[in-house]
C-alpha cells in the first residue's frame, strides 16, 4: 500500500486539505476554522497518512484543535514554518521565521511551477501580494485587506448600504456596486503596481499566480497575464514534504 501524505492549510477562515499518495490529490476537502466537528468528520473514514504536513496560520487555538484530531494517528505532524532557503527559494524577509507559513509554501510551490520571475498573489481575508526574482530570491511582498475586510469598513453616512450585494462595474450608478468595485479596483491596483515594479526588477513582465478564496473575482479584472491555482499552499507543502523525505513521495 502507497504511503500517504495530508497536507493541511489551515488559514484564517479555512481549513483546506488534502491526501496525496505519491502520484495525485485522492482527497481534498475545505472546512470553516473552529469546526473541529466538521473536520473530524471529513477524517473519520480517511486512510491513515504516513505524514502530515501543515502550515496554519490561524493561532494557537487552530493548532491545539488540529492536534487533537491528529491525535489517533501514529504521525507525527510536521508544522511549517518559513526558512532562509528551502526548496531553490531564498528568503529575504528580515526575519525569515516571520513570514506566514502559508505565504512561504506557495512561494516553493510557484517557483516549481514557473521556475522564474513571478508574482504570486493569495486573495483571502487578507491579500498578499509577494515577488519571486528569475533567481528563486523572494524579495518581498506586499499584505492588504482582502474584498471581505473591505467592504466592511464603513464609509461616511452610508453604513446601511449592504456591499456584499453590489458588483462590479466599470462605472457604478448605485451604492452597493460602487463600494465593492472599489474594493476590487483597489485590489487590482496594488496587484498591477507591485507587477510594474517587479518588471522593472526583473527586465520581463512577470506572470502572476493567484490563489484564494476571492482568486476567481480578481482575475476578471487585472491588466496582466494572470492565472488561478488553485490550493497553492497545498501544493507548496508537498513540495517541502518531497525535499525532506528520501521514501515517500
Amino acid at each position: 500500500m502507497k504511503p500517504l501524505l495530508l497536507a493541511i492549510d489551515s488559514g484564517n477562515t479555512r481549513v483546506k486539505w488534502g491526501l496525496h499518495d505519491g502520484r495525485s490529490w485522492v482527497k481534498q476537502g475545505t472546512v470553516i476554522q473552529g469546526k473541529k466537528a466538521l473536520l473530524e468528520r471529513e477524517w473519520w473514514d480517511l486512510r491513515e497518512p504516513s505524514r502530515v504536513v501543515i502550515s496554519n496560520v490561524a493561532g494557537d487555538q487552530a493548532r491545539a484543535d488540529l492536534s487533537e484530531v491528529f491525535a489517533r494517528w501514529k504521525a507525527e505532524p510536521q508544522w511549517i514554518t518559513a526558512v532562509a532557503y528551502q526548496c531553490g527559494v531564498r528568503n529575504y524577509y528580515t526575519h525569515p521565521a516571520q513570514l506566514g507559513s502559508d505565504r512561504w509554501a506557495a512561494l516553493i510551490a510557484a517557483w516549481g511551477l514557473q521556475g522564474q520571475g513571478c508574482l504570486v498573489v493569495d486573495v483571502g481575508t487578507a491579500m498578499t501580494v509577494d515577488a519571486l526574482s528569475d533567481t528563486g530570491e523572494f524579495l518581498g511582498g506586499i499584505i492588504t485587506p482582502g474584498i471581505d475586510l473591505m467592504l466592511q469598513i464603513p464609509i461616511g453616512d452610508i453604513a446601511s448600504v449592504e456591499p456584499a450585494d453590489g458588483k462590479f462595474c466599470d462605472y457604478p450608478d448605485n451604492t452597493a456596486d460602487a463600494i465593492y468595485s472599489g474594493a476590487v479596483q483597489a485590489m487590482a491596483g496594488a496587484v498591477e503596481r507591485m507587477a510594474a515594479l517587479l518588471a522593472g526588477t526583473l527586465g520581463h513582465t512577470p506572470d502572476c499566480i493567484l490563489s484564494g478564496g476571492a482568486a476567481q473575482q480578481l482575475q476578471p479584472q487585472l491588466n496582466i497575464n494572470a492565472k488561478v491555482m488553485d490550493n497553492l499552499v497545498l501544493e507548496g507543502l508537498l513540495v517541502i514534504a518531497r525535499e525532506n523525505s528520501e521514501t515517500l513521495l
